[in-house]
């Protein structure tokens, strides 16, 4: 048979936290909120926390207008918080990827810690070809950073891009 009365007759229960134990906890605490403790165990100083930066690449051919793409990327960086390092186009149309100056520079930027992602509207603009564009992805995680497509099926504007 289970009770649901449990605990009857007895009064509330003391903390079984040992001196250690609570100091233990604080500063997990602390070191979550980012706060540091000096010997005084006052606060000393908040840690600063550097928002997540990432390189706007975008490509198209060279009289398209990456206008609305440019837009729909900043928004959706803002959305999430991310600082924009910049926003590099290419107008090189179908050059392969390992042609284009602008993608060679959003690696760099990867490289060069100026910003920890590639941010794209499309996986087209990085390369219509799979082999090509797992090349390039890997390449950016290999200087540190990661590739972000906002629609995988395309840029937008082209088919499988859910309508936008």
């Amino acid at each position: 048979m289970v009770s649901i009365e449990s605990g009857q007759g007895q009064g509330p229960t003391e903390a079984r936290r040992t001196e250690g134990a609570r100091s233990r906890r604080r500063a997990l605490a602390d070191a979550a909120t980012g706060v540091s403790r000096g010997e005084n165990d006052g606060p000393v100083e908040a840690a600063k926390i550097e928002r997540f930066r990432c390189v706007i690449y975008l490509c198209g051919a060279p009289n398209a207008h990456l206008g609305a793409p440019r837009k729909e990327c900043t928004e959706y960086a803002e959305a999430f918080g991310w600082e924009i390092a910049g926003v590099i186009e290419d107008a090189a149309g179908l050059l392969p990827p390992e042609g284009r100056e602008g993608l060679r520079q959003a690696i760099g930027r990867i490289a060069g810690g100026e910003a920890h992602a590639v941010l794209t509207a499309g996986r087209s603009m990085i390369s219509p070809v799979l082999q090509e564009y797992e090349q390039v992805a890997g390449e950016i995680e290999a200087a540190g950073g990661f590739l972000h497509v906002m629609n995988p099926a395309g840029a937008v504007g082209e088919p499988g891009d859910g309508g936008r």
